[in-house]
């Protein structure tokens, strides 16, 4: 199907469904968890290929969950950010095809396994902040130019957002509204790049069904559930996932 095994369309759409539940759950990690996996069994511009509509579809819901009000006062409250994401994003996504593989799975989990440990020792991650605007700005800057290669920005606007002590509620609504942005710059970016073509886009596209659905049984267990109890499940499974990477790019490195 669109030169991929139906087996391997098969198992990247149960990742999504899984990555999508989990979105809904507790308002990110998805395209880190599609990444993680999808790149123990697709090539990597491919797997970034295959993440970047379901991304794009599911931040249209998480943004807009309370209301298009609500999400245009927070794409306000947070512009700096949003605006270094955007721009960064296309800075960077040239270098998306360039990249060796390993070097991208390295570089995705790293930064994957150091986030969720640190989160499951306990300790807030939490930054000073001396001056708002210029840490708004740097971590969009840095979201951005991460973006553009792997199709993650999410962790700098996390930190940020823990930093400048954020409400639960807020903080999944300023998420989607930054991720929507960001993949709209993302799509934009590869349709440009290449990595989104004749052969990949069909796919991408075909990703989004199992993507909304999981979203969906996510939002309700957000809903009716402690977030608390299945973020810190889902952070182990960060661990093992950008573990992986780690693996595979130690044995597949110069």
């Amino acid at each position: 199907m669109f030169g991929l095994d139906l087996q391997l369309v098969a198992l990247a759409a149960a990742v999504t469904f899984f990555a999508g539940f989990v979105k809904g759950a507790i308002g990110f990690a998805m395209p880190m968890i599609m990444m993680s996996a999808f790149g123990s069994f697709l090539p990597a511009p491919v797997a970034l290929a295959l993440l970047i509509l379901p991304t794009l579809v599911t931040n249209v819901q998480q943004a807009t969950r309370q209301g298009f009000g609500a999400a245009w006062e927070s794409a306000r409250r947070y512009q700096w950010h949003i605006g270094m994401v955007v721009l960064f994003i296309f800075v960077s996504a040239p270098f998306a095809r360039a990249l060796p593989a390993w070097v991208m799975y390295l570089a995705l989990g790293v930064p994957i396994v150091a986030f969720a440990l640190w989160q499951l020792s306990g300790r807030p991650l939490t930054l000073p902040i001396h001056h708002r605007r210029r840490a708004e700005i740097v971590s969009g800057i840095i979201g951005g130019l991460y973006g553009g290669i792997s199709g993650i920005w999410g962790p700098p606007l996390i930190v940020y957002l823990l930093s400048v002590g954020a409400t639960k509620l807020d903080q999944i609504r300023v998420q989607g509204v930054v991720f929507l942005l960001g993949a709209v710059a993302l799509t934009a970016a590869h349709l440009t790049s290449g990595v989104l073509n004749a052969q990949t886009l069909p796919l991408s596209a075909l990703m989004v069904i199992p993507a909304l659905a999981g979203m969906q049984l996510g939002f309700a267990l957000q809903d009716r559930m402690d977030v608390t109890q299945f973020r810190r499940w889902t952070l182990i499974l960060l661990v093992l996932t950008g573990a992986n990477l780690i693996r595979r790019a130690l044995t597949m490195g110069p």
